[in-house]
């Protein structure tokens, strides 16, 4: 069932002249990256994208400058995600700070609303009598939700980012850059980048009509809500092309100077990550886990609390019990996991004499429907092909978080089975990498057949082979601290803008396992005197026999700080064993 890696060194991308000041290391991985211009490795906030050019900006700000002025009721209606509740946590920030005195937030309980603006939530929204519904991070197929909210009287903001249908809702403004003819050039945004620019439009036009000067209220600079920017654009996984890599990179040197909500700083530390060195992967990896936590187990509004809060005390103790859900999660989806790799191993038994299907469809009963999404990963991982985990959601109807590879646009491969078989799908959303989806429970054997044909179709590579890209070998002057830290200023790596990968052979001098599941290694370059640490997580070494003295490693350089010390250190993302020298 494992997928077999091959290594392959990335070919340069770019002809740039990168200035003499470049690390000569960061020079060849911007090459190997598509870098036009030499603008884009400069993350200054004067490079962002024009905000003229994001379609229906205008109109969203018009709504909003008059709903604040007109002290109307502005209620924000959120997403049970990372990106979701940054965005709601910014535009109620924002939306404060310019005087916004009756603005509140709803977010839809994922296990009883399902997800978006639907009929429903709309429903549980009139008990706030909103005259304004705002919604972040979603709204674009909610065409039954649009029209219930109308139907109340109630005018409806769209801001998202997902990719439209073939139908818009009739919303009184949307924005969203992935909108057919929107002139914005990038169409990565997150939701947060997005009502970012939003709370940027409508800070203009309250300040164009004296809105600050009539009411004595100080202009809020825009920059201090870049540190949820950072963390909802990183935790969402967009590709961060240059404009969201100037969000992000900004957001992050607040992090660093502590200026940002306590909630981060606390979401940080809980995850044993120092706010002063912060980088993209400590949001990916610690901060946003904890923030998705509470949506996927229980309540993302105990996670937007935790970024509303200004009190470091509170963020600190609301951080603690998204942790302990967090924990949880990790349990749950062990279990999960574990039952995948059954399912799977038990279809390649069956199969014998043919392979796995191009995608893969799986479902057991007993499974947590805020988990599936992190199963689906790491199965897709495990075989490298595309996945889509199925649970529960009542005695008749599944719902399905899809995880694709290189090659295969998720969400159009969902268009294309809908389209061929009517009816097999009830609802389906996402993106190229990412999707949900929810059908009846009777149509799953179906829908499992019709998906694996159709990833087979168009699917651009052989399922079940991975190729582990790098930008090459690293040598023994190179191979230090300096080279490291060059390498962290960088970035911000990411989705579409891949952190740096090495790779190189090395003999092991010593291996032992540390925290339970990591393997610690010292590893010596050959021919040389030159010893470097090493750690792989997650990794039990039992693809190692003790025999072997030497091993190819692909890793990221990075730094090691143990009691002050900071060292140079190998994180090991794939090891394979080689015949003893």
């Amino acid at each position: 069932m494992e997928a077999k890696y091959t290594i392959q060194r990335r070919e340069i991308q770019s002809a740039l002249d990168f200035p003499g000041s470049v690390h000569p290391v960061v020079k060849r991985v911007y090459q190997h990256r598509k870098i036009n211009n030499i603008n884009e490795i400069e993350n200054k906030l004067d490079k962002l994208h024009n905000i003229k050019t994001l379609s229906g900006l205008s109109a969203a700000v018009a709504l909003l400058a008059a709903a604040v002025s007109d002290d109307q009721r502005i209620l924000i209606v959120g997403d049970f995600d990372a990106d979701g509740a940054t965005s709601t946590a910014l535009a109620l920030r924002a939306l404060k700070a310019m005087g916004a005195k009756q603005a509140g937030y709803l977010v839809p309980n994922r296990f009883e609303f399902g997800y978006g603006l639907t009929p429903e939530i709309v429903h549980v929204a009139l008990d706030y009598q909103p005259d304004i519904l705002v919604t972040v991070d979603n709204g674009i197929s909610s065409i039954e939700g649009v029209d219930a909210a109308h139907q109340h009287g109630i005018k409806v903001i769209i801001t998202d980012h997902h990719l439209p249908g073939a139908q818009l809702p009739a919303a009184d403004a949307i924005v969203n850059p992935n909108l057919p003819n929107d002139d914005f050039p990038s169409k990565c945004l997150a939701g947060v980048g997005v009502i970012f620019y939003v709370m940027l439009g409508l800070r203009s036009a309250l300040r164009e009509n004296g809105w600050f000067a009539r009411q004595n209220i100080q202009e809020p600079n825009m920059a201090q809500y870049l540190d949820l920017v950072a963390l909802g654009t990183v935790a969402d996984v967009v590709p961060l092309d240059h404009n969201n890599r100037i969000l992000v990179d900004q957001g992050i040197k607040r992090i660093r100077a502590k200026q940002c909500v306590p909630g981060i700083i606390a979401m940080l530390e809980s995850g044993k990550r120092k706010p002063a060195n912060t980088v993209a992967s400590d949001l990916g990896f610690a901060a946003g886990p904890r923030l998705n936590a509470a949506g996927r187990l229980e309540d993302m509004s105990l996670g937007i609390e935790c970024l509303l809060t200004d009190d470091a005390a509170r963020a600190a103790a609301l951080a603690a019990e998204l942790n302990e859900l967090n924990r949880q999660r990790r349990e749950i989806e062990q279990e999960m996991q574990a039952q995948a790799v059954q399912i799977v191993e038990q279809l390649s038994a069956e199969l014998v004499q043919t392979e796995l299907p191009a995608g893969l469809c799986l479902f057991d009963p007993r499974w947590h429907q805020g988990v599936v999404g992190l199963v689906a990963s790491r199965i897709k991982e495990k075989t490298q092909r595309p996945v889509i985990a199925f649970a529960k959601i009542s005695e008749t109807e599944l719902k399905g978080s899809a995880r694709s590879i290189s090659g295969l646009h998720i969400r159009d491969a969902l268009d294309a089975v809908a389209t061929r078989h009517p009816g097999l799908i009830k609802k389906f959303g996402g993106h190229a990498m990412a999707a949900g989806l929810s059908l009846p429970l009777e149509n799953f054997d179906q829908f499992r057949d019709a998906f694996a044909q159709q990833v087979g179709a168009v699917l651009e590579t052989k399922p079940g082979e991975a190729v582990i890209l790098t930008d090459g070998e690293l040598n023994t002057s190179e191979l230090n601290a300096i080279t490291a830290e060059a390498l962290r200023r960088a970035g911000p790596w990411g989705q579409g803008f891949p952190e740096p990968l090495f790779d190189g052979v090395f003999n092991i001098n010593s291996k032992r396992i540390v925290g339970e599941s990591h393997l610690k290694l010292q590893l010596a370059v050959p021919e040389s005197a030159q010893i470097m640490d090493a750690i792989a997580f997650n990794e039990d070494g039992s693809g190692l026999p003790e025999s072997t003295k030497q091993v190819r490693v692909v890793y990221h350089l990075e730094i090691n700080e143990f009691r002050g010390i900071r060292s140079p250190q190998l994180n090991v993302r794939y090891i394979e064993p080689l015949k003893n020298p």
